[in-house]
């Protein structure tokens, strides 16, 4: 019945009227089934879409819902008095709470620990014991020296340029001008000012070194115009404070003089003390020299320096002379000379009273200290 109906569908789409031509009966079932599968296609079921819902409408809060509730604040002004009306409490109030809430949780602390104290930490003990610091201070630390000595110790200036500093006014000591070099003084206990700077309270340690001074260099510091036997200290002396953090620079100065012409060994500290020992000629320490000659020596040349000569008044008699064997390598005659008194250029003064002619002088021993063999 289904196919009938269909078919008659499909007739009456082709609007046949009676003057058409009468197909055959397998044409008919072939127009039939034909119309059949194009009206199965068109027949296809297709879903509408759904409705789209109706927006509702959002909700929006009134400005005093989100904001917080307004609480006005009568604060004083601590100058003028005046009143006035604020949305924030005072700091002073703040303050005030804040204490408050810190006192309560104080007495609910104490209250847990039943109001017992808590134990205290015990401290460490000292490094080193009463006896002990006694023992030091009375063996090895210094006693209190003089203000000028002091300052030379420091580095600020040589002793003598230190008094003048000291009798211009320009050092004071624990807040007071000391006009006195002699004043007796604890770097780590008293104040010292020098022109207006802060001297430290440790002193730099003592220092001494052995140079080999060569030709050209001078024994005294502060000319410019030539070389000065401290310069070759300067590469030690420019990485003193990373190797010594918190320690003043030491103030170097040659023991004694050696004249430009001179060579060999020579002594730099900035121990004031020993180099006084060394360079006075009341010390009686002997020094040796190797000197040059141009030309031969004879024996009655050699009698005449052992017999010694006048030096800035004073008659100076060697302690050793002795003529050297002759090498190979080494063409001119040598001598070996031993002083003890060390006077300005005393061993020159020897050699030219005696006729000779000096090429070079070289000092090589200081009491028992020779200059190393590394060194020249």
């Amino acid at each position: 019945m289904a196919a009938i109906a269909a078919a008659a569908a499909s007739l009456s789409t082709l609007n046949l009227s009676r003057t058409s031509v009468i197909l055959p009966r397998c044409h008919l079932r072939r127009a039939i089934t034909s119309s059949l599968s194009s009206a199965t296609t068109e027949l296809g079921a297709k879903f509408a879409a759904p409705a789209p819902k109706p927006k509702s409408k959002s909700h929006k809060p009134s400005p005093r819902e989100d904001s917080e509730p307004y609480i006005p604040w009568t604060v004083n002004d601590d100058e003028s008095g005046a009143v006035t009306l604020k949305t924030t409490p005072s700091e002073r109030f703040l303050r005030a709470v804040a204490n408050e809430s810190t006192q309560r949780k104080k007495k609910k602390e104490d209250r847990g620990s039943g109001g017992k104290d808590k134990p205290r930490v015990p401290t460490a003990e000292p490094k080193y014991s009463k006896a002990a610091r006694r023992f030091y201070n009375e063996r090895f630390r210094e006693p209190p020296q003089r203000l000028a000595k002091v300052l030379a110790a420091a580095g600020v200036a040589s002793r003598r340029s230190s008094e003048e500093l000291i009798f211009q006014g320009k050092v004071t000591v624990n807040g007071s001008v000391c006009n006195t070099p002699q004043t007796r003084v604890d770097p780590a206990k008293d104040i010292i000012y020098v022109n207006g700077g802060r001297l430290a309270k440790k002193l730099p340690p003592k220092v001494y070194f052995a140079l080999n001074k060569p030709k050209g260099y001078i024994c005294s510091a502060g000319e410019k115009e030539t070389k000065s036997a401290l310069s070759l200290l300067d590469d030690f002396m420019k990485t003193w404070t990373k190797r010594n953090p918190g320690t003043p620079k030491p103030r170097l100065f040659t023991v004694g003089r050696l004249d430009v012409n001179t060579t060999g060994l020579i002594i730099v500290t900035n121990d004031g003390e020993f180099a006084n020992q060394i360079s006075h000629p009341s010390s009686n320490l002997s020094k040796e020299y190797i000197a040059s000659i141009s030309g031969a020596v004879s024996k009655r040349q050699l009698i005449a320096i052992s017999e010694g000569a006048v030096v800035e008044g004073v008659h100076c008699t060697p302690d050793l002379v002795e003529l050297l064997s002759r090498q190979p390598d080494i063409p001119r005659a040598r001598l070996r000379i031993v002083v003890h008194e060390g006077r300005n250029h005393e061993v020159r003064e020897l050699v030219k009273n005696a006729g000779l002619q000096m090429h070079s002088l070289k000092r090589v021993r200081i009491g028992a200290f020779r200059l190393p063999t590394d060194l020249g």
